[in-house]
């Protein structure tokens, strides 16, 4: 994934985490507008979440942060 959208998905996690905490839980689609403007970098995160790493629609945050910040 590319820079931009790792940057959004740490903002993302982090935000969720200091509204809702540590136990908040989100899916790739917290990631994306409601319309899909960018279907390819939607794809490529799906990717990522469901085919790589075989995750549940709903995720902790804290998981994906961490995912995230450790390049897996």
């Amino acid at each position: 994934m590319n820079k931009e959208i790792i940057e959004k998905i740490i903002r993302i996690c982090d935000e969720k985490i200091a509204k809702k905490g540590e136990n908040v839980g989100l899916s790739f689609y917290a990631f994306f507008k409601n319309k899909n403007d960018n279907p390819k970098l939607l794809m490529e995160v799906a990717t990522w979440w469901i085919e790589i790493h075989k995750l549940d629609h709903f995720e902790k945050a804290v998981k994906i942060k961490k995912m995230i910040t450790e390049n897996k």
